[in-house]
C-alpha cells in the first residue's frame, strides 16, 4: 500500500470539485493520519445572517478527514460524522485539522478541530470511515506523475 504526500493528495483531490471548486478547500499539509485543511471565507460560504454556514464548516472537516484517512493508499468513505458548532467564526479563513483516533482493517476513526486564523476554536467533528480498498494503481501512477506502477 502506498502513503501519499501533500503534493499527491493536492492532484487527488482536485477531483472533488464540490470541496475544491465549490467551497473553496485547499490542502495545506497532509500524511496518512493528519491533514490541515483551510478556505478563505467569502460571500458564498455565508448564510442570510451572514455568518459562516454550517454547512461551510461541516464541508471543510469532513475535507479534512477524507485527506487524512485516503493519505494511508487505502480509499475511505464515510459512514458516519458528527459536528458540535461551539462558536461563530470570528476571522476571515477558516483552518480545519484531522487526526486518527485510531485505524483497522475495515473502520477508521477521524477527529477534525476547525478553528479560524484568530485561534477562535469554531467547532469538532468526528467521524467513523469505511476503508472500500486500496486506491488504484492507475490513480497513483497518475497523481504521482508517473505513468509506470513499478516506479512507485
Amino acid at each position: 500500500m502506498a502513503e501519499l504526500g501533500t503534493e499527491e493528495l493536492k492532484r487527488l483531490f482536485a477531483e472533488d470539485h464540490f470541496a475544491s471548486d465549490a467551497c473553496g478547500c485547499r490542502i495545506e499539509e497532509a500524511r496518512p493520519g493528519y491533514a490541515r485543511v483551510s478556505f478563505e471565507i467569502e460571500r458564498r460560504h455565508r448564510n442570510q445572517r451572514n455568518e459562516v454556514m454550517g454547512g461551510a464548516i461541516f464541508t471543510l472537516g469532513d475535507f479534512a478527514i477524507a485527506v487524512a484517512s485516503n493519505a494511508t493508499g487505502t480509499a475511505h468513505v464515510a459512514v458516519s460524522c458528527s459536528i458540535d458548532f461551539l462558536t461563530i467564526v470570528k476571522g476571515t479563513r477558516l483552518i480545519a485539522e484531522a487526526r486518527a483516533e485510531r485505524g483497522g482493517r475495515h473502520l477508521a476513526f477521524y477527529s477534525a478541530r476547525i478553528t479560524d486564523e484568530l485561534g477562535t476554536y469554531v467547532a469538532r467533528m468526528s467521524s467513523t470511515g469505511f476503508a472500500v480498498g486500496e486506491i488504484p494503481e492507475d490513480v497513483l501512477a497518475r497523481i504521482s506523475g508517473t505513468t509506470d506502477t513499478k516506479e512507485r
